[in-house]
């Protein structure tokens, strides 16, 4: 009896220590990704894409949700503190909070019911998350926070931006016409080169969970 209990405890902190070197690793190469941004026409200068949320979208699919945002929250400490922050922390504030309402959402659907279709269901329900919460923050916070940052007024901002974009006249039609398909396009991007590599890299992440069930198998003969 004791034996089984010992080599359940050992069970459990070798699964943690898994997780734990999964989350770093996926953390630094979110971190490593962020550096490859490339910008895209019809959107001002500011807004580059990276694909630095697959390491933390992955993670939320192979190890939950909760962790998904735990890599989004490592990678952007390691960018603010390595590279440095221009921005007093806020656009890593952002990244991190848009990020994590991708990652979460789609890794607690996927978690509810692991399949190919949830999967879907759940990258497309945090595309839509992704796209509020961006609007919401850019509204009230980022776009305002940058105003006051470099000293200029929100027009001028809107001025930038609609050199890209003729259509936007306002910072409510910068939300309408580059921040809601902006975020749009790249957490189609992210869904894109996902879907193939969780189903590739799946095995590695579960060969623990194998491991641990017939360990347990074990323990009870």
């Amino acid at each position: 009896m004791q034996n089984k209990y010992i080599g359940r405890v050992s069970i459990m902190k070798n699964k943690k220590l898994n997780t734990l070197v999964k989350i770093s690793l996926l953390g630094a190469m979110a971190f490593i990704l962020m550096f490859f941004e490339f910008r895209l026409p019809l959107f001002p200068d500011f807004l580059k894409i990276d694909i630095s949320d697959v390491p933390a979208l992955l993670g939320a699919f192979a190890l939950g949700p909760v962790e998904g945002v735990i890599i989004e929250l490592l990678k952007n400490i390691l960018h603010g503190t390595i590279k440095g922050s221009s921005t007093m922390w806020v656009g890593e504030l952002a990244n991190f909070l848009i990020g994590s309402a991708y990652v979460y959402a789609a890794g607690f659907v996927y978690k509810r019911n692991k399949s190919r279709k949830t999967a879907m269901q759940g990258m497309l329900i945090g595309i839509i998350a992704t796209v509020i919460v961006a609007s919401v923050f850019n509204y009230y916070v980022l776009i305002p926070f940058y105003a006051v940052l470099y000293h200029m007024d929100i027009k001028a901002i809107v001025a930038m931006a609609s050199k890209a974009n003729s259509n936007i006249t306002s910072l409510w039609t910068y939300i309408l016409w580059a921040v809601v398909p902006f975020n749009t396009l790249k957490g189609i991007v992210i869904a894109a080169i996902t879907a193939p590599a969780y189903k590739k890299v799946s095995p590695i992440f579960h060969k623990e969970a194998v491991i641990e069930r017939k360990a347990k198998k074990l323990n009870q003969i």
